[in-house]
């Protein structure tokens, strides 16, 4: 196997690892929270997708890279937007009238 081959593999169970282990610490009660560490798991998804597309192997893998970042990025900005207005809702009074 080609150590290109290995070592993201190696990243791939790792990321895996870590994103079960944040996720599964938090109440189910929480949405919030959740919502925070799926958005959190997304940011290295951007990453890795900006590692796929800089890389510029075939046209195919770059495209898909390009595509992979815009989805992602999008999704993880979203993302913040819900929980920021899902934070807001939990607001009273003079607090939640600012801006």
């Amino acid at each position: 196997m080609p150590a290109d081959f290995i070592s993201s593999l190696f990243v791939f169970i790792l990321s895996a690892f870590l994103g079960i282990e944040l996720i599964k610490r938090v109440s189910p009660l929480l949405h919030t929270p959740l919502m925070s560490l799926t958005n959190a798991l997304d940011a290295i998804v951007v990453v890795a997708a900006i590692i796929i597309a800089g890389r510029h192997e075939t046209k195919l893998s770059t495209i898909l890279g390009l595509v992979a970042v815009a989805a992602s990025f999008s999704n993880m900005v979203g993302g913040f937007v819900i929980t920021d207005r899902m934070l807001g809702m939990f607001k009273t009074g003079k607090a939640a009238k600012k801006p």
